[in-house]
């Protein structure tokens, strides 16, 4: 059997070694959540990298179903921090759950320019590469 992919490692070492030595950058496209079923067909995209101010609902968990607002990415650990997703500490004290964004799903983007951008590329690759198909 050949390997499918000759830019990744198909050894176990190798590839744990480049996704946590993995800089910004690629932590950001690993990072990325399944959009809604609306969203998916309105843009033609399944997945798209998360960023502060998107809603989203958690689908594994405790805390299952839940609807919030994505406060900050914390790429240094693979995570996002939800609004009002949080455990109490023994003082008292409040603090926020990490839950890894693929066990997410985004319900609402944040539209900007660039990301604007994003949509429209990814949507004429799909575009072409379906023409393609059909001939």
């Amino acid at each position: 059997m050949t390997k499918i992919n000759s830019s990744l490692h198909s050894s176990r070492r190798k590839s744990r070694k480049s996704h946590f030595s993995a800089p910004s950058s690629v932590r950001r496209v690993i990072m990325s959540a399944p959009l809604n079923k609306e969203l998916r067909e309105k843009y033609n995209v399944r997945s798209i990298p998360i960023r502060k101010d998107d809603e989203v609902m958690i689908t594994r968990g405790s805390n299952k179903g839940r609807e919030a607002k994505v406060t900050s990415v914390y790429r240094l650990k693979y995570l996002v921090h939800l609004e009002r997703v949080s455990r109490e500490k023994s003082n008292g004290q409040s603090v926020p759950i990490g839950i890894h964004p693929s066990k997410c799903v985004i319900t609402k983007l944040k539209l900007d320019k660039d990301r604007e951008d994003i949509l429209a590329r990814i949507k004429e690759g799909r575009l072409i590469k379906a023409k393609g198909k059909e001939t």
